[in-house]
């Protein structure tokens, strides 16, 4: 508005520490924390065949195996089937994660 005068803190010094970015501490992380290459596809696929019905628990290919699993795939997440074995298939999502699922956690998409 004309003829107003600032409020004397707008008037004030800028910060001198004003625009410094603060980073954390950098930490390696434990190879238990990477994604084997055998569970990687690139590119990812932009088609899908199936999406799963319930949460699925998959475990990465490592050669010693854990008693928990390495993650869970969320019921919803679009798949595409690769490899059918018996009541398993190995199956591939959005994100390029190649892992093992059980048949019956998939319903198949509409074609």
């Amino acid at each position: 508005m004309a003829g107003r005068t600032r409020p004397r803190d707008e008037e004030a010094e800028p910060d001198p520490g004003a625009g410094t970015m603060l980073r954390p501490e950098a930490a390696i992380l434990a190879d238990e924390t990477l994604i084997p290459r055998t569970n990687l596809v690139r590119p990812p696929p932009n088609r899908f065949t199936h999406e799963l019905a319930v949460d699925e628990p998959y475990r990465l290919d490592r050669r010693e195996r854990a008693g928990e699993p390495d993650g869970v795939l969320s019921a919803g997440t679009r798949v595409a089937v690769l490899v059918e074995d018996g009541e398993r298939c190995r199956v591939v999502d959005g994100s390029g994660l190649y892992v093992e699922v059980r048949r019956t956690s998939l319903r198949e998409l509409a074609k």
